[in-house]
């Protein structure tokens, strides 16, 4: 028993960021079904970790839960619904953290999340369809989507090779995802999808906004600085360069050229130190 515990710590401590989240998602999947068992045998109710965890759609039952905006997004409702979030945050997760680092993925994931839930919550109290409807949303649907718009929005020819398939641009499996979505509005999990548009939405901006102040941090920085400025000016004389910003600024420059190197002709053209450059910056 302690020799697996040890492999399972093993794989999550070598694993990147967004192993990680898949791991806690299976983790928590397997607790959630585990109380819900022992919840039926009892009599207690349908499954009482959603009861306290997943988001409710009154705004009434939101108030008394706000913790419920993040945590609906680690609860699943089926094998097969965290199955394919697991797969396709696998796959675009790695992705992801080849143009961008893991601090980037956690707040594209978690925006994704939130912003899905506001966009669930608002819906359900303002479509005439929607309103006064009781149910619940789970899932971390739209931190995937937002981690999948993201990068498509920054890579949008890179294209990725799929068997009996062939190759597709990351751009056309955004697009055709959020297609999907809207198609199935009126079909059922009418909360749920546009919770995932909501979660393309963030995703596009923050690339789209991010590429324009060249990292997140500038970004939010940005958001937060003071448009006031002091009358008085300090000058001073700068004793030694500042070669770490220098050098910052230009492995920074690199990464552009190399990202937009992608953008009009594919990951293909790349040479083999430009994809190891890159594969060490998502590694960070």
């Amino acid at each position: 028993m302690n020799s697996i515990q040890q492999k399972i710590q093993q794989h999550y401590n070598s694993a990147n960021i967004a192993e990680r989240f898949i791991y806690i998602n299976i983790v928590v999947f397997i607790i959630t079904f585990s109380v819900k068992a022992f919840a039926t045998l009892m009599q207690w109710g349908d499954n009482p970790f959603f009861d306290w965890f997943a988001l409710p759609s009154i705004f009434e039952n939101f108030i008394v839960k706000p913790w419920t905006i993040i945590s609906y997004g680690f609860l699943h409702s089926s094998f097969l619904h965290i199955f394919f979030n697991s797969v396709l945050l696998f796959y675009f997760g790695n992705l992801f953290l080849d143009f961008f680092s893991k601090q980037d993925f956690i707040i594209y994931y978690f925006s994704g999340i939130v912003i899905g839930g506001l966009i669930y919550l608002l819906s359900y109290n303002f479509f005439p369809a929607l309103v006064h409807k009781n149910t619940s949303l789970v899932g971390a649907s739209a931190g995937v989507t937002a981690v999948l718009a993201g990068i498509a929005t920054k890579a949008p020819n890179y294209a990725m090779h799929f068997r009996f398939i062939g190759a597709i641009k990351l751009w056309y499996i955004a697009v055709g995802i959020i297609i999907l979505d809207i198609i199935q509005i009126p079909l059922g999990n009418t909360g749920g999808h546009l919770a995932h548009l909501g979660g393309a939405l963030i995703g596009f901006l923050l690339t789209t906004q991010t590429d324009k102040s060249k990292s997140l941090s500038s970004f939010f920085g940005n958001l937060f600085k003071s448009k006031k400025q002091s009358p008085l000016k300090t000058v001073y004389k700068r004793t030694n360069p500042l070669s770490s910003n220098q050098t910052s600024n230009a492995h920074q420059r690199k990464i552009d050229t190399i990202l937009d190197k992608i953008s009009k002709s594919g990951y293909e053209t790349l040479n083999q130190e430009e994809k190891d450059f890159l594969f060490s910056v998502g590694k960070k």
